[in-house]
C-alpha cells in the first residue's frame, strides 16, 4: 500500500465520489457476509447474477462487466485482508486523483478500467475453461489508477508500506506491470490478465480523455450546439424582420 510524500503518513480526505465507491463496496461486502452465514445458497445465487462469469456475459448478462467490481464475498482471513487492502488503496489513490483531476474524470477512469478488466477476463474465458464463475473485485480499476499516476505524475514519490523506502510513481507502474506479466504464467493468470486489461483501458482513457472527462466535454458540446442553434434562429428572425420592415416601407 503506497503513501505519498516523505513524512506524510495521513490519507487524503475521505469524501466525494471516492467515499461513495468505498462505502458501496463495504456495504455490499457486509451484506453478503452476513447473508452468507444465514443462507449460503442465497449468496451463491447473487454471485451467479452479479459476479463475472464470461459464459454468462456472452449469453446476455452484460451488466456483470461492471457489477463484478462491487462483489466481495468471503469471511476468511485472506478475504478480509484482501478487501481491506482494496478499500485502502481505493481510498488513497482515488482521493488523490479526485483532488487533482476532478470527480467526473476519476469516476470515468474507474469504471472504464473496471470494464477493461472485465472484458479481458471474458476474452480469456473464450480460450480457457478455467475462467469461471466468481471473478470479483476492483483490482482492475486500482491498476488503472496506478497507471494514471505513472503517466500523469511520474515523479511523485510514494512510500511502499510496509517497506521503508520511496519509489516514484512511474517506477511503481512499471513494477506493477512486470509483476502482472509474470503472473500470467502462474495459477493467477486470469487475475493478472484482467489487471492488464484494466491498465490498458485506463491508459487509453488517460491519453484520449479531455481534461475534465468525456461527460463534461460531451455536455459542453451539446450546450455549444444548442447555443449555436439559438443564435442561428435569432439571426434568421432578424433577417425576416428586416425583410418585413423593408416591404412595409416600400408600401
Amino acid at each position: 500500500m503506497p503513501r505519498v510524500s516523505p513524512g506524510i503518513l495521513s490519507f487524503p480526505p475521505f469524501r466525494g465520489l471516492t467515499r461513495q465507491l468505498v462505502l458501496w463496496n463495504l456495504g455490499i461486502y457486509f451484506v453478503l457476509t452476513i447473508l452468507g452465514f444465514a443462507s449460503p445458497g442465497a449468496v451463491y445465487n447473487i454471485a451467479s447474477i452479479f459476479a463475472l462469469d464470461p459464459a454468462s456475459v456472452l449469453h446476455g448478462r452484460v451488466w456483470q462487466i461492471v457489477t463484478y467490481a462491487f462483489v466481495h464475498a468471503g469471511a476468511s482471513l485472506g478475504a478480509i485482508f484482501g478487501m481491506t487492502l482494496e478499500m485502502l488503496s481505493l481510498w488513497f489513490l482515488g482521493s488523490m486523483l479526485e483532488q487533482m483531476r476532478g470527480s467526473r474524470w476519476m469516476g470515468e477512469l474507474y469504471f472504464l478500467s473496471v470494464i477493461g478488466a472485465g472484458l479481458a477476463a471474458v476474452v480469456l474465458g473464450l480460450f480457457f475453461s478455467s475462467v469461471g464463475l466468481g471473478f470479483t473485485g476492483c483490482y482492475g480499476a486500482l491498476f488503472g489508477f496506478v497507471i494514471a499516476f505513472g503517466v500523469l505524475y511520474g515523479d511523485m514519490e510514494f512510500m511502499m508500506i510496509p517497506f521503508p523506502f520511496m519509489i516514484k510513481a512511474k517506477y511503481m507502474a512499471v513494477v506493477s506491470l512486470i509483476v502482472a506479466l509474470a503472473m500470467l504464467f502462474s495459477v493467477l493468470h486470469v487475475f493478472a490478465f484482467s489487471e492488464l486489461g484494466g491498465a490498458l483501458f485506463g491508459y487509453l482513457y488517460i491519453k484520449f480523455s479531455p481534461r475534465r472527462g468525456f461527460a463534461v466535454a460531451g455536455s459542453e458540446t451539446v450546450y455549444g450546439m444548442r447555443n449555436r442553434y439559438y443564435r442561428w434562429r435569432r439571426r434568421r428572425a432578424a433577417k425576416k424582420f428586416e425583410v418585413y420592415m423593408r416591404k412595409h416601407r416600400d408600401n
